[in-house]
């Protein structure tokens, strides 16, 4: 479970999140919305104690991230929109590299490793330096890494960007798995991937959380009943 808690956070006079409160169980997938600058990533990178609250607190699978980091992101797998990758690793160096970073024995990971590679169709390029692999294939190295330790809680940034069509819909079809037994919290801006994948919407705007509910009961405040529409209708500046 995450638990986000009059959660604040200020860049000197910038206040870039606004007592924010929500709650996310086992079995959701959630997307957060919202416009450039709303402070989506910045909220990501609270909940993984990459950044500390000026005000309220967060706490995952019962860990406070201000006190209790290292327990918390035991359950936590984070990607985020560029995600942190090394050229000149192969795919499956990177994979031992991050194993390592969990502790995982030799046994576990050779298992978990068999286990992700197979998810995310990386056996083509498993021997592959990552600087010579296409954006989607990084995309997916970068998830691969993340999934090793088994994360309770999966935290993505624009994780189909430039992904072409047929990646997307592999992603999306592992998501939609994953999220049955954890927890996937996707920030994005394509409302395709919200109405593909998530049973609620967490939607900011200026720092404020400003609706939490259903992509279906979003759509219903535009005429049209779409949700692109809705979208701006909220969060346009009049």
């Amino acid at each position: 479970m995450i638990v986000a808690k009059n959660l604040s956070k200020n860049f000197g006079s910038f206040r870039a999140l606004d007592n924010i409160n929500f709650c996310i169980s086992r079995g959701e997938t959630v997307a957060l919305l919202g416009p450039n600058g709303a402070g989506k990533t910045t909220l990501l990178r609270l909940l993984t104690g990459y950044y500390l609250p000026d005000g309220g607190e967060v706490t995952v699978s019962g860990y406070d991230i201000g006190r209790e980091r290292i327990k918390a992101l035991k359950n936590i797998g984070y990607v985020p929109e560029n995600s942190p990758l090394y050229g000149d690793m192969t795919v499956f160096d990177f994979l031992r590299f991050n194993a390592g970073l969990h502790n995982l024995p030799p046994s576990e990971f050779a298992d978990r490793a068999a286990e992700v590679i197979a998810a995310l169709c990386l056996e083509n390029v498993i021997s592959r330096k990552i600087e010579t692999l296409s954006k989607g294939f990084k995309h997916r190295t970068g998830l691969a890494g993340s999934l090793l330790h088994r994360p309770k809680i999966l935290l993505l940034d624009e994780p189909t960007e430039g992904l072409d069509p047929n990646q997307k819909f592999e992603f999306r079809r592992f998501i939609k798995d994953y999220g049955k037994k954890n927890i996937v919290l996707i920030s994005t801006h394509i409302m395709e991937e919200v109405e593909a994948l998530a049973d609620r919407v967490i939607l900011l705007n200026n720092g404020k959380l400003v609706r939490d509910t259903s992509p279906g009961e979003l759509k219903k405040i535009a005429p049209d009943n779409d949700l692109q529409t809705a979208f701006r209708t909220i969060t346009t500046d009049r």
